[in-house]
């Protein structure tokens, strides 16, 4: 990087922070801070959702994956990303949505201890929090590794980098500002890849190179399913993303709140579908044909893109480029963040602080903003460990550990929306989440603590989702536990947007008004 690319990437730096800033005045309350205090537009929600599902580990681990296997990448991936947000634009978005305008929540987590009780809440708000500490401190490592690349610099200066800029942002303007961000972020990616989509191109022969270039690349390159990737990885992770890219990633499901209405949440989710189903290939046909451009140097070719990018751009492009591999990961890891500190404020601190639960809107804000930060620091920190051997690497802690531990948690929550899971209850719940995740550590752990070698990826993955929820239908089939309160909770969330807000149900069950210490405690539901 020279000058004008450092020039390129500061400059962006500085837009970021002053969009924040500008977003502060937006911000009055909690509401307003989690939930952009449900104003936001249905467009600027879905590209929002779309900008905050990836990082720069799509331009690390998956540029490795598509250098290695090829368009399995995409096969295995994005594609089903893109169904599983398509199936939850009717089933989950318009009933998230709801979550904020008929119970008046701020958290996604909130409504959990009416619909189940307080310790099925705080267990899974517990252990969402400590895997993402996980899950973005490996987003963290990932943009580091590619900083270290274009710069020199070292892994934990890149990590400090990249963590101080997001912490302003976000921590000053909340979602409105992480939404606002990742609009400016979505643009400038689809410049930079564009740039690096047409110099791939015109480096294999032109335009003609999207039909041609394919018999030179190594064997297998055309398959959809390649080494690990197989057909059954393929399905459990259609499985596994329909949960958790709906609402299982709290930070998804906060932009479905933040809509105006259930119908928007629905148009909203759609768009992220659509865009995950077209951008990525925009993205991955410059990482598919890397083995015609460059020699990755590391084993797993992450370092791939980063050196393609290095050899191909002109400086300035160069920096854009970067500024791209910024975007995705500040991205996620702001709006990650964000739903982190609404977990911890309205439904973790409550329970553990009796002054919490009667917190002024000035007490409220710098809360989430202390916590936010909290969360910020935590994760970069353990960032700086991500190459341990208890992690192993960038790519297995986003695959394995995210997707094998994310569906024990989701389960509970996302199915709880649903009418027809109405029986299962707080034994069911927490029984599912407990199973779930000894199930992760049996298929991928030793007694002693050592790492199996001997369990297939889709196994590790799709076993702990499939075991939770086949324990959360089957305990409420066998102890159900619905009650006249808990359906009550269920008809709300589930009823149409076609007459007063709540209609009936809302009138058998009056709900208490969002204001400086609300709990989202919707009155005649007891825990």
């Amino acid at each position: 990087m020279n000058s004008l690319d450092w020039a390129v990437l500061i400059g962006y730096f500085g837009v970021m922070v002053a969009i924040g800033l500008w977003s502060h005045k937006r911000v009055d309350n909690v509401s307003d801070f989690f939930t952009a205090g449900g104003k936001m537009p249905w467009w600027l929600s879905g590209i929002s959702h779309h900008m905050s599902g990836y990082s720069a580990v799509m331009f690390t681990g998956y540029a490795g994956i598509a250098y290695q296997y090829g368009v399995t990448s995409f096969v295995t991936w994005s594609l089903p990303i893109a169904i599983g947000i398509g199936i939850g634009a009717k089933l989950f978005a318009p009933r998230l949505n709801r979550l904020r305008s008929r119970l008046h929540v701020a958290s996604p987590l909130e409504y959990l201890k009416n619909r189940y009780n307080i310790p099925t809440q705080q267990a899974l708000a517990w252990s969402g929090l400590l895997l993402k500490i996980v899950d973005v401190g490996a987003k963290w490592a990932a943009i580091a590794t590619l900083l270290s690349v274009f710069t020199g610099i070292t892994l934990t200066q890149g990590i400090f980098i990249t963590g101080a800029i997001t912490a302003v942002y976000c921590t000053v303007g909340g979602l409105w500002a992480d939404a606002l961000t990742e609009l400016g972020q979505f643009i400038i990616q689809l410049f930079a890849g564009l740039a690096m989509l047409f110099i791939a191109m015109s480096k294999l022969g032109g335009f003609s190179s999207l039909w041609t270039v394919w018999d030179k690349l190594p064997e297998g390159h055309t398959s959809p399913t390649a080494g690990p990737y197989t057909v059954t990885f393929l399905l459990a992770y259609l499985f596994i993303k329909t949960f958790e890219y709906n609402g299982g990633m709290w930070n998804q499901a906060q932009r479905y709140m933040a809509t105006d209405s259930a119908r928007s949440a629905t148009r909203s989710a759609r768009l992220s579908a659509v865009l995950w189903l077209v951008w990525p290939t925009v993205l991955f046909f410059p990482m598919w044909v890397a083995p015609l451009l460059v020699e990755a140097k590391k084993p797993d070719a992450s370092d791939s893109y980063a050196l393609m990018t290095e050899q191909l751009l002109p400086h300035g492009l160069l920096g854009l480029v970067v500024v791209g591999f910024f975007s995705h990961t500040m991205a996620m890891c702001s709006s990650d963040a964000n739903a982190i500190s609404a977990v911890f404020t309205r439904d973790i601190a409550p329970v553990l602080s009796k002054s919490a639960r009667t917190w002024s809107d000035r007490s409220g804000l710098l809360a989430a903003r202390l916590s936010t930060l909290a969360f910020l620091g935590l994760s970069m920190a353990l960032a700086t460990q991500i190459n341990s051997p208890t992690f192993k690497d960038i790519i297995s802690v986003v695959i394995k550990w995210v997707a094998g531990l994310m569906g024990p948690i989701a389960i509970p929550f996302m199915l709880g929306l649903l009418r027809r899971f109405r029986r299962s209850g707080p034994t069911a719940a927490l029984t599912s989440w407990a199973a779930g995740l000894l199930a992760f550590y049996l298929t991928n752990y030793n007694f002693d603590g050592s790492v199996k070698t001997d369990v297939a990826l889709q196994y590790q993955v799709a076993l702990p989702l499939a075991i939770s929820l086949v324990l959360y239908i089957a305990i409420g089939f066998i102890k159900p536990e619905d009650t006249p309160e808990r359906d009550a909770l269920i008809d709300l969330i589930n009823s149409d947007d076609g007459g007063p807000e709540g209609g009936a149900s809302a009138a058998a069950l009056p709900l208490q008004k969002s204001g400086p210490g609300s709990t989202g405690v919707v009155e005649g539901v007891k825990d």
